[in-house]
């Protein structure tokens, strides 16, 4: 794989990943799933959302109730031990491309079916503006409408009673998508952004403008294309990098199981510098090493239930997965944990897993390589590139 950074006329970023020309469906190593997104255009960001598949390709979907094999709010709570904690109402920012009309209403529906409290404009707890935070919101693009589907779905199962507010960028550029995560960072009662994207590995002294909020856990999803190095925004030392993990019930004490996901994106910045939280993790990476955490991504094993669109009109139930689960699932997690790093001193939400890392499930098996330094692509012990220090065990590791 060849992968192209760019800079536009504009001095704005533009990132786009090539192969004989033309940009890479994104493919999960191992597991059966189909690529949500078209696969994105030259200098724009590939959604990182994925369906999961039968053994013969065809999309686990279900018209009249989720598909058994989908994990449900109250399973996700289980397995991270989120039980019984609430946010206090804190908002949960979700940053994606283009529009989707019925996303209230497909909300509603999932809400609904696992009895969760009803989120909607007109009771404060649903948002939807576009890339500024106006009212007049992009045209609908279905891939997209699909990953916003599952990130509102996610926030809504870790975090009942978190706020959301959905940014729909008029394109998938990384120039309008950064524009909406600037946005979000100004908006009062946000306190983490997720972005279920990337691209290729770049600079953060030209484009950490967009992610660079103190105070705030800005998370970002680590690919679905295995190891491949390393990926931005995932790569920013601003952001915490969300890798991805199988997720099973299991007969132990936990009740679950987890391995790496053999999609998940890991790796080094070439680019960007050392976490300093992170001296002591024995990463192996001269510069940001991706990951920081991580959370259940596997379409097929762990993948969610989510009501999502099939067009501008109808809606149906799905299982999906891809490390677009895992970032607003870590997202919600620094929501409820109300620990974000502070504005004021400058501390930022990724360097607090480091310290508290015994908080956390480690995950100890699996990979996403081959690499050139095994603890980049395989779990091990401690700190790995594919899940990094672990997965949500309750708040006490955020």
């Amino acid at each position: 794989m060849k992968r192209i950074l760019a800079l536009a006329g504009s001095g704005l970023l533009v990132l786009a990943a090539l192969v004989a020309g033309s940009a890479p469906a994104q493919a999960a190593p191992s597991h059966r799933s189909i690529q949500v997104c078209a696969t994105p255009r030259h200098g724009d960001a590939a959604c990182t959302a994925r369906q999961a598949a039968d053994p013969a390709g065809r999309p686990v979907t279900n018209a009249g109730a989720p598909p058994s094999t989908a994990l449900t709010p109250t399973q996700l709570k289980s397995a991270y031990n989120l039980t019984g904690l609430a946010s206090g109402g804190r908002t949960v920012a979700i940053v994606d491309a283009y529009g989707y009309p019925n996303l209230e209403r497909d909300l509603g529906v999932y809400r609904s079916q696992f009895g969760l409290p009803p989120c909607t404009t007109a009771n404060g707890c649903l948002r939807i503006v576009n890339q500024t935070g106006g009212s007049k919101l992009p045209r609908m693009n279905t891939g997209w409408a699909q990953e916003q589907a599952l990130d509102v779905d996610a926030v809504s199962a870790a975090c009942p009673d978190c706020r959301i507010t959905v940014l729909q960028a008029s394109t998938a550029s990384f120039a309008n998508l950064g524009t909406a995560v600037q946005t979000a960072a100004k908006m009062p009662g946000v306190v983490a952004i997720s972005n279920s994207y990337g691209g290729s590995d770049a600079s953060d002294s030209s484009y950490g403008q967009y992610y660079n909020f103190p105070g705030i856990a800005v998370t970002a999803s680590a690919g679905d294309n295995g190891y491949q190095g390393a990926s931005y925004p995932a790569s920013s030392r601003y952001v915490v990098a969300v890798g991805g993990t199988s997720l099973a019930p299991a007969s132990n004490t936990r009740g679950w199981s987890e391995s790496v996901w053999s999609g998940t994106g890991s790796g080094c910045s070439g680019l960007n510098a050392a976490l300093p939280a992170a001296s002591s993790s024995n990463t192996g990476c001269a510069g940001r090493a991706m990951n920081d955490v991580s959370a259940a991504s596997d379409p097929n094993v762990g993948g969610l239930a989510v009501y999502y669109p099939t067009s501008s009109s109808s809606s149906t139930w799905g299982q999906f997965g891809g490390t677009s689960e895992a970032s607003p699932i870590i997202a919600s997690v620094y929501a409820l944990s109300g620990n974000t790093g502070s504005a004021a001193t400058g501390s930022y939400a990724n360097a607090i897993p480091y310290g508290h890392a015994g908080s956390l499930f480690d995950v100890t098996s699996g990979s996403n390589g081959p690499c050139p330094t095994a603890q980049w692509c395989t779990a091990g012990t401690a700190w790995d590139g594919p899940t990094g220090l672990g997965t949500p065990n309750g708040v006490a590791g955020f």
